[in-house]
Parts: structure tokens; sequence; C-alpha cells
């Protein structure tokens, strides 16, 4: 953002030649006002000024700099960023430098809502030419905070307008070789595969990614982010979900293990809605105990969910009161 030289900027506007001919636009409060807010002096005279240039409509370099200086002191102020994206439109002035400035200004204000809204502005302008730029700034910012919401949403939007796929998987990768329980990076992995115009779609990619996330289950049956892909491979197609061995046999194989995960019995349901033909012995193998002999296993299963689930007892409920009538 630009400003004068620190000398320059310690002086007050009203006391700077170039602002003589501005008349000060105070902030009407009404008579009474309930609850006063005590703005300082700086920030009471800056928005007085900003206030005049914006009733005039001044789009200058002067009324361009007051924005800075009002972004300086609260950078959530919509209306100025609205006010200082017209004035750069109107001085065709160079968005490789504003980009530069949002670079300053958006450390330490990451969340600003403002500042992610201004950059997709000036980013959208400029085009491909900044499309390496933006997937690295959105890199940078996750490093430090990896499931910051604006930064994820940014890149996306970054992929989609300006390109950038190719590598995009691999970031994927890197980022779950990182975390595996970095479910950010597991959507944003769904989001490629659903997206990118390289891959060919979600059929084309769901044998290679059930081997990734099914690998992913068995280091770590507890992390939900990859169970909850794996279900979404199959989203509009329970065909193929129940036909393909690799989902029931990573979900048997779990819990074998420890008959009491959630993520293993929940999807186990899913399969068993859904037509899933067991093994004549899977209620033997699971070690499923029940005192009434004429329950189906999707009842078992739904009760094993209601001891093992207790926080969503009433849901696991519901779902055995509700369960299709060729499974009951």
């Amino acid at each position: 953002m630009e400003s004068d030289d620190e000398d320059d900027t310690s002086v007050p506007l009203s006391e700077r030649e170039e602002w003589k001919d501005v008349q000060p636009l105070p902030q009407d409060d009404g008579p009474n006002p309930v609850v006063p807010i005590a703005y300082t002096k700086e920030f009471r005279e800056t928005m007085d000024y900003f206030r005049a240039v914006f009733h005039a409509d001044e789009r200058s370099p002067r009324a361009l700099y007051l924005t800075a200086e009002v972004i300086k002191l609260n950078a959530a102020n919509y209306t100025v960023w609205h006010f200082r994206r017209l004035i750069l439109e109107s001085l065709q002035s160079d968005l490789q430098e504003e980009l530069n400035s949002i670079d300053v200004l958006s450390q330490g204000n990451h969340k600003n809502y403002q500042i992610w809204h201004h950059r997709r502005w000036v980013a959208e302008r400029l085009g491909t030419v900044v499309t390496t730029r933006e997937l690295k700034f959105t890199e940078k910012v996750l490093d430090n905070d990896a499931k910051n919401y604006h930064a994820w949403s940014h890149r996306q939007w970054a992929l989609q307008a300006l390109g950038g796929w190719e590598d995009e998987l691999e970031y994927c990768r890197q980022l779950l070789e990182d975390d595996i329980f970095n479910n950010s990076a597991w959507n944003q992995r769904y989001f490629v595969i659903t997206k990118s115009p390289f891959l060919g779609g979600l059929q084309n990619m769901r044998d290679s990614e059930v081997g990734f996330c099914t690998e992913a289950i068995l280091k770590n049956p507890y992390n939900e982010s990859p169970w909850r892909y794996l279900r979404g491979l199959y989203k509009g197609d329970n065909e193929a979900f129940v036909k393909n061995p690799a989902v029931s046999d990573v979900c048997i194989h779990v819990l074998q293990g420890n008959r009491k995960c959630v993520f293993a019995l929940s999807l186990l349901l899913d399969l068993l809605c859904h037509g899933f033909q067991p093994a004549p012995n899977l209620i033997e193998i699971l070690s499923i105990e029940s005192t009434n002999s004429d329950l189906k296993l999707t009842n078992l299963v739904c009760l094993m969910l209601e001891k093992v689930d207790p926080m969503r007892a009433r849901y696991w409920i519901w779902r055995r009161d509700n369960l299709p009538s060729h499974v009951c």
C-alpha cells in the first residue's frame, strides 16, 4: 500500500498542503449516541477525510493513498476496499504492485475476508501470469496454518480460474505424508480428482484412490478422514461401492482386529444397506454377541454402534428403525 516517507506520515492530514482543499466529513452519530466509540484522533481524522473523498467520488492518486491509510487502521472496512478497487481501475494502476502490497498487508492477517477477496480481484485481472505466484502464496500460508479456510478457498479458485493443476495431486500427497490426519488435505485431494481437467474424473481415478486411502486406513484405522474419503469415492454409485471387494475387505480386516472401530462399523452398515452379501460366518468373525438369534447382521451392527458410539446413540437407533426392508 502506498505511503509517504515516515516524517510525512506523522504529520496530520489537516496540516498537509495537498489536503488543504478538502473539507473533512465527520461521522454522524446523531445528537445523542447511546454508546459512542472512543476513536483515536488519527483514526477519526483519517476517516473524516476518507468520507470526504468518497462522497465526492474522487478517484485520484491521493485518494488511493488515503484508502491505504484507512486500511492500515482497519483492514476489515469493506467500503474502503470497494472504493480502492474503483480507483485502481480508474487510474489503470499497476496491479503487480498492488499484489506486492497485499503480500505485505497479509502478514498477520491471513484470516481477513476483505484482504482475500481483494487478492482474488487483483489476481483475476492479472490472469495466468500469476498462477504460480498465487499457488506459492497459499502454500506459504498453509505451511503455518494447514487448515486456513481462506487459503484453501483461494487455492481452489486459482486452480479453476488460472490453472496449475499438473502438480496438485502430488502436493496433496506431500501434505498427507507430513500429516495423514490433515482433513483439509484429504478434502483438497478429493477436489483435485473430481475437478482436474487432466485426471479423467472420479471413475477414472477410483481404483488408484481406493488403494491410496485403504493403505492410510490400515496404518491408522481411527483416522476418520480416509474412511470418509473412501465413501466419497462412490458418491452416486452404490453398485460399484458394494461390488468392489477392496472396500469390504479393509472394513472386515479392521473389525477383525478391533470390532469397536466406529468408522469400520459405519462403513459396514452402509455396505449392508446397499446389498452387500457378507460371508455366512461374518458374525462369528466379528465376535458379535446377541441374545436374539433372529436379528439380522444389519440390526446387530446398529446395536454395536449404539454401544461403541454413545454420543450418537440416537442417530444409530434412528438408522436401525429406518433400515431398508430388504435388510431387516
